[in-house]
Protein backbone atom coordinates (compact mmCIF):
# COMPACT_ATOMS: atom_id res chain seq x y z
CA UNK A 1 0.00 0.00 0.00
CA UNK A 2 3.00 2.60 1.27
CA UNK A 3 4.50 1.52 -1.79
CA UNK A 4 1.87 2.09 -4.44
CA UNK A 5 1.21 5.36 -2.25
CA UNK A 6 4.33 6.35 -2.94
CA UNK A 7 4.80 5.85 -6.96
CA UNK A 8 1.24 8.27 -6.94
CA UNK A 9 3.15 10.66 -5.20
CA UNK A 10 5.95 10.49 -7.61
CA UNK A 11 3.37 11.30 -10.67
CA UNK A 12 2.15 13.56 -9.01
CA UNK A 13 4.52 16.18 -8.14
CA UNK A 14 2.44 18.79 -8.74
CA UNK A 15 3.39 21.47 -6.44
CA UNK A 16 7.58 22.06 -5.18
CA UNK A 17 5.81 25.24 -3.85
CA UNK A 18 3.78 22.83 -1.50
CA UNK A 19 6.98 21.08 -0.23
CA UNK A 20 8.76 24.42 0.62
CA UNK A 21 5.67 26.00 2.53
CA UNK A 22 6.24 23.78 5.13
CA UNK A 23 9.79 23.41 5.01
CA UNK A 24 10.72 26.34 7.53
CA UNK A 25 14.17 26.11 9.63
CA UNK A 26 13.95 24.58 13.01
CA UNK A 27 13.92 26.57 15.71
CA UNK A 28 17.74 27.78 16.87
CA UNK A 29 17.45 25.35 20.41
CA UNK A 30 16.10 22.57 18.49
CA UNK A 31 19.12 23.01 15.51
CA UNK A 32 21.54 22.93 17.75
CA UNK A 33 20.80 19.95 20.05
CA UNK A 34 20.20 17.77 17.29
CA UNK A 35 23.69 19.29 15.43
CA UNK A 36 25.33 18.39 19.05
CA UNK A 37 23.50 14.48 19.46
CA UNK A 38 24.50 13.68 15.75
CA UNK A 39 27.95 14.77 16.32
CA UNK A 40 28.28 12.83 19.56
CA UNK A 41 26.45 9.66 18.46
CA UNK A 42 27.16 9.31 14.81
CA UNK A 43 30.58 10.83 14.54
CA UNK A 44 31.17 9.72 11.29
CA UNK A 45 28.15 11.43 9.66
CA UNK A 46 28.96 14.50 7.89
CA UNK A 47 27.48 17.31 9.56
CA UNK A 48 23.73 18.65 8.46
CA UNK A 49 24.09 21.14 5.64
CA UNK A 50 19.95 21.88 6.66
CA UNK A 51 17.48 21.10 9.79
CA UNK A 52 13.86 21.79 8.98
CA UNK A 53 10.62 21.57 10.56
CA UNK A 54 8.30 18.72 9.37
CA UNK A 55 4.56 19.10 9.09
CA UNK A 56 4.51 16.21 11.90
CA UNK A 57 4.57 18.07 15.03
CA UNK A 58 7.66 17.27 16.93
CA UNK A 59 9.59 15.98 13.87
CA UNK A 60 12.42 17.29 12.24
CA UNK A 61 13.74 16.90 8.44
CA UNK A 62 17.67 16.54 8.30
CA UNK A 63 18.93 16.96 4.93
CA UNK A 64 23.22 15.58 5.10
CA UNK A 65 24.87 14.19 2.28
CA UNK A 66 22.32 14.27 -0.36
CA UNK A 67 19.44 12.63 1.39
CA UNK A 68 17.12 13.19 4.20
CA UNK A 69 16.08 11.47 7.24
CA UNK A 70 13.63 12.57 10.13
CA UNK A 71 14.74 12.84 13.83
CA UNK A 72 12.56 14.26 16.99
CA UNK A 73 13.98 17.57 19.42
CA UNK A 74 17.25 15.71 20.61
CA UNK A 75 18.24 13.24 17.91
CA UNK A 76 17.16 10.13 20.34
CA UNK A 77 15.66 8.71 17.40
CA UNK A 78 15.81 8.75 13.69
CA UNK A 79 13.87 7.28 10.83
CA UNK A 80 14.83 6.93 7.36
CA UNK A 81 12.41 6.81 4.48
CA UNK A 82 9.89 8.51 2.74
CA UNK A 83 7.52 11.13 3.98
CA UNK A 84 4.24 10.66 2.14
CA UNK A 85 1.31 13.00 2.05
CA UNK A 86 -1.62 10.51 2.38
CA UNK A 87 -4.43 13.46 1.73
CA UNK A 88 -2.85 15.23 -1.43
CA UNK A 89 -0.61 11.64 -2.51
CA UNK A 90 2.61 13.65 -2.32
CA UNK A 91 5.99 12.07 -2.01
CA UNK A 92 7.02 15.33 0.43
CA UNK A 93 10.56 13.34 0.99
CA UNK A 94 11.21 13.53 -2.63
CA UNK A 95 9.71 17.35 -3.40
CA UNK A 96 12.28 18.34 -0.50
CA UNK A 97 15.08 16.57 -2.19
CA UNK A 98 14.47 18.34 -5.66
CA UNK A 99 14.17 21.71 -4.43
CA UNK A 100 17.36 20.85 -2.74
CA UNK A 101 18.91 19.50 -5.02
CA UNK A 102 18.16 22.24 -7.83
CA UNK A 103 20.82 24.02 -10.27
CA UNK A 104 20.70 27.72 -9.86
CA UNK A 105 23.54 27.81 -13.09
CA UNK A 106 24.51 31.64 -11.90
CA UNK A 107 26.14 30.27 -8.86
CA UNK A 108 27.79 27.24 -10.24
CA UNK A 109 31.61 27.36 -9.67
CA UNK A 110 32.41 27.53 -13.75
CA UNK A 111 36.26 28.08 -12.73
CA UNK A 112 36.11 24.46 -11.89
CA UNK A 113 35.34 23.22 -15.61
CA UNK A 114 36.72 23.04 -18.64
CA UNK A 115 35.04 25.43 -21.32
CA UNK A 116 34.93 25.80 -25.12
CA UNK A 117 33.33 27.77 -27.05
CA UNK A 118 31.52 27.37 -30.85
CA UNK A 119 30.87 30.78 -33.00
CA UNK A 120 29.38 33.60 -30.57
CA UNK A 121 28.82 31.33 -27.20
CA UNK A 122 25.76 33.39 -26.41
CA UNK A 123 24.05 30.82 -25.51
CA UNK A 124 25.46 28.06 -22.45
CA UNK A 125 25.25 24.79 -20.74
CA UNK A 126 26.74 22.51 -18.25
CA UNK A 127 27.52 18.79 -18.24
CA UNK A 128 29.19 16.35 -15.62
CA UNK A 129 30.56 14.05 -17.52
CA UNK A 130 33.16 11.04 -16.66
CA UNK A 131 36.21 10.70 -19.61
CA UNK A 132 35.05 6.76 -19.38
CA UNK A 133 31.28 7.59 -20.26
CA UNK A 134 29.89 6.29 -23.69
CA UNK A 135 27.23 7.80 -23.56
CA UNK A 136 29.31 11.54 -22.66
CA UNK A 137 31.17 10.65 -25.80
CA UNK A 138 28.36 10.71 -27.85
CA UNK A 139 26.87 13.95 -26.08
CA UNK A 140 29.99 15.79 -26.84
CA UNK A 141 29.96 14.59 -30.48
CA UNK A 142 26.46 16.03 -30.97
CA UNK A 143 27.73 19.06 -29.52
CA UNK A 144 29.93 19.94 -32.41
CA UNK A 145 27.06 20.03 -34.26
CA UNK A 146 25.45 22.78 -32.28
CA UNK A 147 26.40 26.67 -32.93
CA UNK A 148 26.98 29.85 -30.99
CA UNK A 149 27.26 27.92 -27.66
CA UNK A 150 29.61 27.70 -24.60
CA UNK A 151 30.60 24.57 -23.15
CA UNK A 152 31.56 23.96 -19.54
CA UNK A 153 32.74 20.60 -18.88
CA UNK A 154 32.36 19.38 -14.86
CA UNK A 155 35.10 16.12 -14.98
CA UNK A 156 33.28 13.72 -12.88
CA UNK A 157 35.13 10.72 -12.40
CA UNK A 158 32.38 8.39 -10.61
CA UNK A 159 32.60 5.31 -13.20
CA UNK A 160 35.53 3.23 -10.94
CA UNK A 161 38.66 1.88 -13.11
CA UNK A 162 41.61 4.42 -14.27
CA UNK A 163 38.42 7.33 -14.69
CA UNK A 164 40.09 9.42 -11.89
CA UNK A 165 43.68 9.25 -13.55
CA UNK A 166 42.47 10.03 -17.05
CA UNK A 167 40.37 13.13 -15.43
CA UNK A 168 43.31 14.41 -13.52
CA UNK A 169 45.74 13.61 -16.76
CA UNK A 170 43.04 16.05 -19.12
CA UNK A 171 42.69 18.56 -16.48
CA UNK A 172 46.52 18.78 -15.86
CA UNK A 173 47.38 19.09 -19.77
CA UNK A 174 48.75 22.11 -21.15
CA UNK A 175 45.50 22.56 -23.16
CA UNK A 176 43.30 20.87 -20.96
CA UNK A 177 40.43 21.72 -23.69
CA UNK A 178 41.81 20.11 -26.26
CA UNK A 179 42.99 17.35 -24.37
CA UNK A 180 39.52 16.66 -23.17
CA UNK A 181 37.92 17.08 -26.75
CA UNK A 182 40.53 14.69 -28.30
CA UNK A 183 40.08 12.33 -26.07
CA UNK A 184 36.10 12.13 -26.00
CA UNK A 185 35.69 12.51 -29.88
CA UNK A 186 39.03 10.87 -31.37
CA UNK A 187 39.87 8.66 -28.62
CA UNK A 188 43.56 10.33 -28.32
CA UNK A 189 44.59 9.23 -25.04
CA UNK A 190 45.64 12.75 -22.34
CA UNK A 191 49.22 13.37 -22.12
CA UNK A 192 50.40 11.73 -18.55
CA UNK A 193 50.64 15.12 -16.09
CA UNK A 194 54.39 16.18 -14.87
CA UNK A 195 54.96 16.66 -11.46
CA UNK A 196 52.08 18.08 -8.86
CA UNK A 197 48.54 19.68 -10.33
CA UNK A 198 46.42 20.77 -8.41
CA UNK A 199 42.46 19.22 -9.86
CA UNK A 200 39.20 20.66 -8.79
CA UNK A 201 38.12 16.96 -8.84
CA UNK A 202 37.13 16.70 -5.06
CA UNK A 203 35.19 19.76 -5.36
CA UNK A 204 33.26 18.38 -8.48
CA UNK A 205 32.31 15.21 -7.10
CA UNK A 206 31.02 17.16 -3.81
CA UNK A 207 28.90 19.37 -6.19
CA UNK A 208 27.76 16.33 -7.86
CA UNK A 209 26.23 14.86 -4.16
CA UNK A 210 24.93 18.39 -3.21
CA UNK A 211 22.34 17.99 -7.10
CA UNK A 212 21.97 14.55 -6.44
CA UNK A 213 24.10 13.85 -9.73
CA UNK A 214 24.23 10.21 -9.62
CA UNK A 215 25.10 9.16 -13.42
CA UNK A 216 26.84 10.85 -16.17
CA UNK A 217 26.38 12.54 -18.76
CA UNK A 218 24.57 14.95 -16.17
CA UNK A 219 23.73 18.14 -18.67
CA UNK A 220 22.41 21.71 -16.83
CA UNK A 221 20.79 24.74 -19.27
CA UNK A 222 21.10 28.08 -18.81
CA UNK A 223 17.53 28.72 -17.23
CA UNK A 224 18.56 25.55 -14.75
CA UNK A 225 16.50 23.20 -16.46
CA UNK A 226 18.34 19.36 -16.06
CA UNK A 227 18.57 16.77 -18.22
CA UNK A 228 19.83 13.45 -17.34
CA UNK A 229 21.87 11.38 -19.78
CA UNK A 230 22.52 12.60 -23.76
CA UNK A 231 20.65 14.25 -25.80
CA UNK A 232 21.44 14.11 -29.97
CA UNK A 233 21.97 17.94 -31.84
CA UNK A 234 18.14 18.41 -32.28
CA UNK A 235 17.34 17.82 -28.93
CA UNK A 236 20.54 20.11 -27.36
CA UNK A 237 19.39 22.89 -30.14
CA UNK A 238 15.85 22.65 -28.95
CA UNK A 239 16.51 23.23 -24.98
CA UNK A 240 18.81 25.71 -26.00
CA UNK A 241 16.17 27.80 -27.47
CA UNK A 242 13.40 26.79 -25.03
CA UNK A 243 16.20 28.21 -22.52
CA UNK A 244 17.19 31.01 -23.91
CA UNK A 245 13.24 32.33 -24.19
CA UNK A 246 12.82 31.63 -20.98
CA UNK A 247 15.67 33.31 -19.13
CA UNK A 248 15.18 36.47 -21.78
Amino acid sequence: MLRSLALAASAALLSLACAVAWSQPAPAAADAAIRKSLKERAPDLPAPDEISLSPIPGLFEVRVAGEIFYTDADASYVLHGDLIDTKARRNLTEQRLNVASAFDFAKLPLKDAIVWKKGGGERKLVVFADPNCGYCKRFEAALQKVDNVTVYTFLYPILGGDSPEKAKAIWCAKDRTSAWRNWMIDAAPPPRPLGDCATPMERNLELGRQHRVTGTPAIVFEDNTRVPGAMDAAAIEKQLQASSKKKG
